[in-house]
């Protein structure tokens, strides 16, 4: 399945893209954003995990 591997020359194209179409200032905005995004993600996750180990925890007390 060698459709799906991205190159050195795709990554490449792609960034230009992404240049090309929102221009040099939007770019730090967007990232910005994508990292708060991605931050967001994580703490969800990790909050998803706390409370199923706090309810197996109640489980076994009782």
């Amino acid at each position: 399945m060698h459709l799906l591997t991205i190159g050195t020359t795709e990554i490449i194209i792609i960034l230009i893209l992404v240049l090309l179409l929102f221009g040099g200032r939007k770019i730090p905005e967007l990232m910005k954003g994508l990292g708060k995004g991605v931050k967001n993600f994580k703490d969800g996750m990790n909050g998803i995990e706390d409370a199923t180990e706090v309810k197996d925890e109640t489980k076994k007390k009782e």
